[in-house]
């Protein structure tokens, strides 16, 4: 059978590989004295709450499950409308606002509207490996522009002014970041957006981790620079709605219709079901609840960074926001007769019976040194973590 070229220029997600194999493990360990502990997909422990729950299984009762609009319920729409404008004082008119499948979907619908076969978009390396793999589907090209810890491991407008060239489209940015879990300066952002401007290109963010953002200098949404901005969020992170498959986009009113018209024909329309259930969101006691479990993410990053340097890894920028830690293990790599983070990653699930992520799936620069730890499980997960990381890294 003859496969596509498209297809063939798709990586594999190693994120999804190292889990395969951890799951693995984990079935051989299930009734040990050392079940596996998961640390290395960014997926909440938390399951959506009580109100959003029971908003599912009443449009259930209630037979609300045929499609809706294929950018999603009004009344939906109106509801992350004002989230916007109570949560970060923007308005955002809810014609621009596009439901969608995920945020997975949302970045599909953006690349396949804007995106020529031969195209060039500039990203930070490193970055998300899926974010560049939808450039690649629609048949750009991803350009990964390396970063440093004193850049925050983002772009700057110099570096995006230097790597615009002829065949340039826009970037696609992320803040806060996976895996590093940081954020572009407001005001570098800015910049960054009308160099962006000046060259008639796009600028595209990830803004999924967004409301988990744990510090007021860079919790702010780039849908405040101007309305030409187009903002990828999700119910996923901060909602904690991963298997719902649904998020959103914003997008400038004229490319509405553009996407409704891909929508349509790609994906029909949102789970429905999700839907309704998501409108619950935003009652005040949801947003208590979220606002509750923000709290104890910022208190799990509080508690592991210091543990993690505590051990030997280097962490040259601290997260302000999702719940990654970006560390260094090269000097742990020496000490373990290791070549790279890829074999410290399966040494540690195979030794400590922790599940990580290597750096390989991140970019190209700094894929042999570190790691990606997600603080999204419990503090005793990673406390365990923690205690079974000492008790193989002094037996060396």
């Amino acid at each position: 059978m003859h496969i596509s070229s498209r297809a063939q220029n798709i990586e594999p997600f190693y994120v999804m590989e190292v889990a395969k194999a951890a799951s693995a493990l984990a079935a051989q360990v299930a009734h040990s004295d050392a079940p596996m502990v998961f640390l290395n997909i960014g997926e909440p422990d938390f399951t959506a709450p009580p109100l959003v729950q029971a908003a599912a299984e009443q449009a259930i009762r209630d037979g609300v499950t045929q499609y809706t609009a294929a950018t999603g319920l009004p009344a939906l729409r109106e509801r992350i409308s004002a989230w916007y404008a109570s949560r970060f004082g923007v308005q955002v008119a809810p014609e621009r606002i596009v439901v969608t499948a995920g945020a997975s979907a949302a970045l599909h619908l953006a690349c396949l509207a804007l995106i020529e076969p031969g195209d060039e978009v500039l990203m930070p390396d490193p970055s998300y490996p899926c974010n560049r793999h939808f450039v690649s589907a629609a048949e750009g090209k991803a350009v990964l522009l390396e970063t440093s810890a004193d850049e925050r491991y983002q772009l700057s407008a110099a570096k995006v002014e230097a790597a615009w060239g002829p065949r340039t489209r826009g970037v696609l940015l992320a803040s806060p970041s996976n895996p590093t879990g940081t954020s572009i300066h407001p005001d570098e952002l800015r910049r960054i957006h009308a160099v962006v401007q000046a060259k008639g290109g796009i600028t595209l963010i990830d803004e999924i981790y967004l409301a988990l953002s744990h510090d007021d200098q860079f919790g702010h949404t780039a849908l405040a620079l101007d309305d030409q901005v187009i903002s990828i969020n999700s119910f996923s992170k901060y909602f904690n709605m991963t298997g719902w498959r649904l998020g959103w986009m914003v997008v400038p009113q004229d490319l509405v219709p553009v996407i409704e018209r891909l929508a349509q024909n790609l994906f029909i329309c949102p789970s429905t079901i999700a839907q309704h259930a998501a409108l619950a969101c935003f009652e005040p006691e949801s947003i208590a609840l979220y606002e509750a479990r923000r709290a104890e993410f910022k208190a799990r990053r509080d508690y592991f960074i210091p543990a993690l340097r505590d051990l030997g890894f280097s962490i040259p920028v601290e997260p302000d926001g999702a719940f990654y830690v970006w560390a260094d293990c090269s000097e742990l790599c020496a000490r373990l007769g290791l070549q790279s983070s890829w074999e410290f990653a399966f040494e540690v699930m195979n030794r400590a019976h922790v599940a990580i992520t290597p750096g390989r799936d991140f970019g190209t620069a700094q894929t042999a040194q570190f790691v990606r730890f997600s603080t999204a499980s419990s503090m005793q997960q990673l406390e365990t973590a923690i205690q079974r990381l000492r008790a193989m890294l002094t037996s060396v």
